[in-house]
């Protein structure tokens, strides 16, 4: 019952968020579209299921702290004090570090991505985006950037509770590298090397950082 009452809470959330937004969806797409320009629609209820597909992701981007917060009332009656004090700062800090990621993405990376396929234009072949498949691949190439700044806080945390250290990080580096760009083959939207090095080298990145946080600041 409050599993179900928690989730009603957390879809009226999106729900009105998600209405909110429709109002300035042609704002967003404005913003999300600046790096390639003009879309165009290649039928007319393209528009449409499109305005709705990005009202909608704004609106669960905007209730997210609510998801968690509801997240963190229903499973906070089944820890121990412990683990409650853990989680109090594990989830606003996941949800900071995703919103992080997609920014990362949208201002450094995206940008130079659409610029180079559209690199690829000649005289006679010049890029034309369709808005339904330019914001499949704005999500896509989105939210893996979204999921990858939270591997510093990942292995922090399995620092912290004396499950790795330093060292052991540092013996795994070549493992995570390897990792790294499976993952990226896996998420990326396109088969192409330079979408997956840009999702690879980031995580590599965030993954040395992830060895000084551990030793420096846990001495682990």
């Amino acid at each position: 019952q409050e599993f179900r009452s928690r989730l009603i809470i957390c879809l009226a959330a999106v729900a009105v968020a998600s209405g909110v937004s429709y109002n300035f969806v042609e704002e967003i797409i404005d913003v999300i579209s600046a790096p390639a320009g003009k879309l165009y629609f290649l039928n007319p209820a393209e528009v449409f299921f499109s305005y709705i597909q990005v009202a909608v992701c704004t609106g669960v981007l905007v209730t997210l702290p609510i998801i968690c917060y509801e997240l963190w009332g229903f499973v906070r009656p089944a820890l121990m004090p412990s683990e409650r004090a853990a989680v109090f700062w594990l989830i606003p800090t996941a949800v900071l570090l995703f919103y992080a990621g997609l920014a990362f993405s949208y201002y450094a990376v995206f940008p130079a991505a659409v610029l180079f396929f559209m690199g690829f234009a000649t005289a006679s072949l010049q890029p034309m985006f369709s808005l339904s498949s330019y914001l499949s691949f704005f999500i896509a190439f989105m939210l893996p950037f979204g999921v990858v700044f939270e591997l510093p806080l990942v292995l922090f945390f399995l620092a912290k509770m004396g499950l790795i250290t330093s060292a052991f990080l540092k013996s795994k580096r070549r493992v995570l590298i390897v990792v790294a760009f499976i993952f990226a083959a896996v998420v990326s939207p396109t088969t192409d090397v330079f979408t997956q090095a840009m999702i690879a080298v980031p995580m590599i990145v965030l993954y040395e950082a992830s060895i000084l946080l551990v030793r420096f600041i846990l001495r682990k």
